[in-house]
């Protein structure tokens, strides 16, 4: 088992661009969900239009507390920093309420902005949010989210750095509002739209015919969308699917089944076929690179030996 490893790209104007370029036409823009630099370099080996920094995971792998609003710009920030560095993709990253007024809208969009990221989502629950697949949210006044997507979007330095407005109206006033609040905010300047928890696939067709900017579509293994085909969606009218919780569920799963037969036996003989090589996960962490570094400025081992043999023998005489 293994993955074929590039070096990640520091040019986050042209990852802007080329997500731009993947999502004005050809096929749904596929966007895996990364929450660490593990989750990222798999996923980014892959070759994907995109990636997408997870809010829910990013908290839960970073600070192990619920997607509650406890994460603050600070802890996020960094991870996206972070995850940008070490990627090709695009990365677009979850921004959650913006962290609080209109002038945190502007720190947050020039913070993730500067520190490379290619989209931020911005969505219009109050303060503090919480997970849009799980119940008690509620949304901010329309007129509050319209202000802070144009601060968003005068906010940026580079026009290529996506502006994604996500509503959350949808579980608590229905889909009317729901859609009322996407034409607003695409008005206000957004440049894609994020209509969250629709219940059934004639909500999403709807949505898709409606809606006038390139529209996202959240599929949540076991939240409250169905998870659709990616022919299904681009036939509906999205151009974009992100996958949030499929890297964590799928890690969960597996770290849960290994550990429990660890503590079980008392060993980890017999666990090779379930396990990721040791050999290319340190390619993929970037061990080639060190070795190469040895190769051409440190001592070769055989030299190192012979040294430490001659000194001992200096000692002794």
């Amino acid at each position: 088992m293994g993955t074929n490893v590039t070096q990640p790209s520091a040019d986050p104007a042209g990852k802007r661009q080329a997500l731009k370029a993947a999502l004005a036409g050809g096929p749904l823009v596929v966007a895996p969900g990364v929450f660490d630099l593990i989750s990222a370099r798999l996923a980014d080996a892959q070759d994907p239009a995109a990636l997408y920094m997870t809010g829910y995971g990013t908290v839960a792998s970073h600070l192990g507390v619920p997607d509650a609003g406890l994460a603050t710009y600070t802890d996020m920030v960094g991870r996206v920093r972070q995850l940008a560095q070490h990627t090709r993709a695009p990365l677009i990253a979850d921004g959650d309420t913006g962290y609080g007024g209109l002038l945190n809208v502007q720190h947050t969009v020039r913070g993730y902005e500067q520190a490379g990221a290619a989209a931020i989502q911005l969505e219009d629950q109050e303060f503090p949010k919480k997970c849009g697949h799980t119940p008690g949210r509620r949304v901010v006044a329309a007129e509050e989210m319209v202000k802070k997507i144009r601060v968003a979007v005068d906010s940026r330095d580079d026009p290529d750095f996506l502006i994604i407005a996500r509503t959350d109206a949808r579980t608590t006033h229905g889909l009317e509002e729901a859609l009322r609040r996407i034409a607003l905010y695409g008005e206000a300047g957004a440049d894609m739209l994020f209509l969250e928890a629709p219940e059934s696939e004639r909500e999403m067709e709807r949505i898709g015919g409606e809606a006038d900017k390139p529209l996202v579509a959240n599929m949540v293994e076991g939240g409250r969308t169905p998870v659709l085909s990616a022919e299904r969606l681009r036939a509906f009218g999205y151009r974009m699917a992100i996958y949030p919780a499929t890297g964590f569920l799928a890690a969960a799963a597996m770290l849960e089944r290994v550990y429990a037969d660890l503590v079980a036996t008392g060993s980890s003989a017999g666990l090779d076929h379930q396990l990721y090589s040791f050999d290319a996960f340190s390619r993929l962490m970037g061990f080639e690179e060190v070795w190469a570094f040895d190769r051409r400025h440190a001592d070769e081992p055989d030299n190192v030996a012979a040294a430490g043999s001659e000194r001992t023998k200096d000692q002794e005489d």
